[in-house]
C-alpha cells in the first residue's frame, strides 16, 4: 500500500481487512454453530458446518470460521451478548487470535532470559550415550571407556565448537530416546551427566538444557546449574512439574505417543494436529497450575516420537497451527529418520535434508531448532531469517 502511496491512516484501517483467518472449533452444539454461521454471514465472513447440523440430525459439529481480523473482532463483540455459552467461544477466539499473532517472547530459564524476536535460536545437541540414532553419542567416541575425565573433555570440546558455530543453547542428554531404546537406570544417567554438566555451566555463559524425564535426575541437574529441562514425556509426571516450578527453570514440553521403546509400533491418530495441540494445551495448563510461570514454557510437537513418515510431514505442513498455543515452538528435525526415508541415506548424510526442513519451518514460525550440525544449520537459518524475518547481518 505504501508503494501506491496510500495514506498512513488508510493503511491502518485497511491492513486488518487483509489479515485472513481460518479457525477450526471442535464439537460445537449445532444450535451454537448455526448462530455462529448467521453472525459471520452478517459480517461478510462465513462458517462451514456439517449438513446434518443444519437439518438437526447432528447434536454437535466442527466449525470452520472464515474471516478477516476485522470481521472476527466484530464477531467476538457480538458473542458477548449471546446465550448458550457463546460468550465463552468469543473469549476463546480472542485468545486464539492473540496467540497466533504473537511473535515475540521473553523466556526465563534459571539465570538466563531467551529473547525470541526476529532471530531463530539454535539448540546444539550433545549426546552422552552409546546408542544415539544420529551416531554422535560421545560414549562411542572416547578412547578410555572407564574415564569420566575423557567424557568431560569431549563434552567441553563439542560445546565450545557449537558455541563458536552459533549455538544459543546447549542440550545434553545421557539416555537415548531413539525408537526401540530401553530406559537406563537413573543412577547411571546421573553419573553420565554430573561429570560434565558442572563443568559446562562453569565454562560457558550459555543456557544448558538437560534432556530427561526422571524427577531424580532433574533435581540433580538443576542443583548443578541446568537452566532448562527438555521433557520428551510432556511433563506427565507431577514430580517433574513441582521440581521445575521450585527451581524456576525453563521447560520444553514435547508430545510423544507411547514411550521410546514402543512409540513407533504402528502409531495411529484420529486427527493428528488436533490431538497434538490438545495434548500440549493440556500440558501447558497443568504446568501453570503447578506453579510453572507461563513465560518459562516452550512447546515441541515431537517429530519422530510416535509418528510415521506421513505424520511427520503433516506436522511440518501445519506448523503454523501450533502458534494458537501462544508459546515459542521448538522443532527437532535434525538427522531424523523421516529425512533418511525420503533421501535413502544414513544419519551422517542428512544435513541437507535437515536444512530443507529447517528452512520450511522458519517460514512457518518455528522459534528454536534443536540440531546436531550447528555450523551448517546456522548458515541456513541466517538466510531464512533474512527472508522471513527481515533479520540481516552482513558477514565481515
Amino acid at each position: 500500500m505504501r508503494d501506491i502511496k496510500v495514506d498512513e491512516y488508510g493503511i491502518k484501517i485497511m491492513l486488518p481487512k487483509a489479515d485472513f483467518f481460518l479457525i477450526k472449533i471442535s464439537r460445537v452444539p449445532s444450535i451454537c454453530a448455526n448462530i455462529l454461521k448467521q453472525e459471520m454471514l452478517s459480517l461478510g465472513g462465513d462458517v462451514a458446518i456439517s449438513r446434518q447440523s443444519i437439518t438437526g440430525k447432528d447434536r454437535n459439529t466442527a466449525c470452520l470460521l472464515m474471516g478477516n481480523f476485522v470481521q472476527l473482532k466484530r464477531l467476538i463483540g457480538k458473542l458477548r451478548t449471546q446465550p448458550f455459552r457463546l460468550d465463552t467461544v468469543g473469549r476463546d477466539l480472542e485468545k486464539i487470535i492473540f496467540n497466533y499473532k504473537k511473535n515475540k517472547f521473553l523466556i526465563k530459564c534459571g539465570d538466563y532470559v531467551l529473547n525470541i524476536k526476529d532471530k531463530t535460536l539454535i539448540m546444539g545437541i550433545i549426546n552422552v550415550t552409546a546408542d544415539s540414532f544420529s551416531g554422535d553419542g560421545l560414549l562411542t567416541q572416547r578412547l578410555n571407556t572407564s574415564s569420566q575425565k575423557n567424557i568431560k573433555k569431549l563434552v567441553l570440546q563439542k560445546a565450545e565448537q557449537m558455541i563458536k558455530d552459533g549455538a544459543d543453547i546447549i542440550d545434553i542428554g545421557a539416555e537415548s530416546s531413539r525408537p526401540g531404546a530401553r530406559s537406563i537406570d537413573k543412577k547411571k544417567e546421573i553419573k553420565r551427566l554430573s561429570c560434565c554438566l558442572k563443568a559446562l555451566v562453569k565454562e560457558f555463559k550459555i543456557p544448558v538444557s538437560v534432556d530427561t524425564y526422571k524427577p531424580e535426575v532433574v533435581k540433580v541437574v538443576l542443583d548443578l546449574g541446568a537452566s532448562i529441562i527438555n521433557d520428551i514425556t510432556g511433563l506427565r509426571n507431577p514430580k517433574m512439574k513441582k521440581l521445575i516450578s521450585k527451581y524456576s527453570a525453563g521447560v520444553i514440553i514435547m508430545h510423544m505417543k507411547g514411550t521410546p521403546r514402543t512409540m513407533q509400533r504402528n502409531p495411529r491418530y484420529m486427527s493428528l494436529i488436533d490431538e497434538i495441540i490438545s495434548f500440549l494445551a493440556g500440558a501447558v495448563d497443568s504446568a501453570v497450575e503447578f506453579g510453572i510461570s507461563a513465560d518459562r514454557i516452550i512447546i515441541d510437537p515431537g517429530i519422530g516420537f510416535g509418528k510415521t513418515l506421513e505424520h511427520n510431514l503433516e506436522i511440518l505442513k501445519n506448523l503454523k497451527e501450533f502458534k494458537v498455543l501462544g508459546k515459542p515452538i521448538l522443532l527437532g528435525v535434525s538427522r531424523k529418520s523421516f529425512i533418511g526415508k525420503i533421501l535413502d541415506v544414513g544419519p551422517d548424510k542428512r544435513v541437507f535434508g535437515t536444512a530443507a526442513a529447517v528452512a520450511m519451518s522458519i517460514r512457518d514460525g518455528v522459534n528454536i531448532l534443536r540440531v546436531h550440525d550447528v555450523r551448517q544449520i546456522k548458515e541456513t537459518i541466517r538466510v531464512c531469517d533474512a527472508i522471513a524475518r527481515n533479520q540481516t547481518r552482513i558477514a565481515n
